[in-house]
């Protein structure tokens, strides 16, 4: 272990099976973890909560040559409440979200994505931003966020830009982000007045397992019960979190009624390109996007003030 000067705290080196140096490094700046993974000559990764990094290295599927831990960064640990909405740190644990009142009041259906995440041990550690970035189509906390409108700051080479979330994952294991760039936080606006969002998955069994079929639903209300704004987003099947802009546009302009929730199941059960696995057939998965896409416009709808 040495001393390292400038803005980082420590470097740790650890031999691998293979002979090579590891190499571990605590930034306290953004700038800094940027500049290190840029300049990384070999496979870096980035610590946070490390519930998806730290068992992928036990279980010998990738030993990087850098890591690099973003939880001494200024920010990236906290839950800021700004005039515009909330900004979610990247290094925020899932429990925390959970423990915050404005936050879980103004988006209830997001908290209660990520909270699903794991066990009570692994929601101490794990984070939204963790989840996005591990880019799997059956994340629970990226339907909810897609739902919710939310927006990615990423810090990198060229800068600062902010992106929607659902533009992150490109497939599976796989994100849009460029060598060097880190996502510093997510956005979530302040919910318009008379909004609701929800999320739900499917899974066999009833507590930590991974979503063979989720979906997350957002909805705004007119003060006749009118939806005048509203997003679908389902996980688990396609390659990528399906922003379902369809179904959006069919529930527009009408009351949650009975024909509208019809219309929103075949909607979605059409836009979905699942696969056959052990888990769920094509069939199934399709058939159950619509069934949870209903029931999460309902609690949507209600939690906006509709009946």
């Amino acid at each position: 272990m040495v001393i390292v000067r400038r803005q980082f705290i420590t470097v740790g080196e650890t031999v691998m099976t293979k002979g090579e140096t590891m190499r571990y490094i605590r930034p306290l700046s953004i700038e800094d973890a940027v500049g290190l993974l840029a300049g990384s000559s070999g496979t870096a990764a980035i610590l946070a909560g490390g519930s998806d990094l730290l068992v992928r290295m036990k279980g010998g599927f990738v030993e990087p040559d850098l890591i690099v831990d973003i939880k001494a960064i200024e920010g990236l640990s906290e839950i800021r409440q700004t005039p515009d909405g909330f900004s979610i740190g990247a290094a925020v644990p899932c429990a925390v979200l959970g423990e915050n009142a404005a936050l879980k009041k103004a988006w209830p259906g997001v908290v209660e994505a990520a909270k699903l995440i794991g066990s009570k041990q692994v929601q101490g550690r794990c984070t939204i931003t963790g989840n996005l970035c591990n880019a799997s189509p059956a994340a629970d906390s990226v339907p909810a966020l897609v739902a919710a409108g939310a927006k990615a700051v990423i810090a990198g080479p060229s800068g600062k830009r902010t992106i929607p979330v659902e533009a992150v994952p490109i497939g599976p294991g796989k994100t849009s982000l460029a060598k060097g760039e880190i996502i510093e936080a997510i956005l979530l606006d302040n919910q318009a007045p008379r909004s609701g969002d929800a999320y739900l998955r499917f899974i066999p069994r009833t507590e930590m397992d991974i979503a063979v079929v989720s979906a997350g639903v957002n909805l705004t209300l007119d003060e006749h019960g009118v939806i005048t704004a509203a997003r679908v987003a389902l996980g688990a099947v396609a390659v990528t979190v399906l922003l379902v802009e369809e179904a959006a546009e069919a529930l527009i302009g009408r009351k949650l009624d009975e024909a509208a929730l019809e219309r929103l199941a075949k909607i979605c059960s059409g836009a979905c390109r699942p696969i056959d696995d052990k888990r769920g057939t094509i069939e199934f998965r399709r058939k159950v996007a619509g069934v949870l896409a209903t029931r999460a416009a309902t609690t949507a709808n209600a939690r906006a003030g509709g009946k």
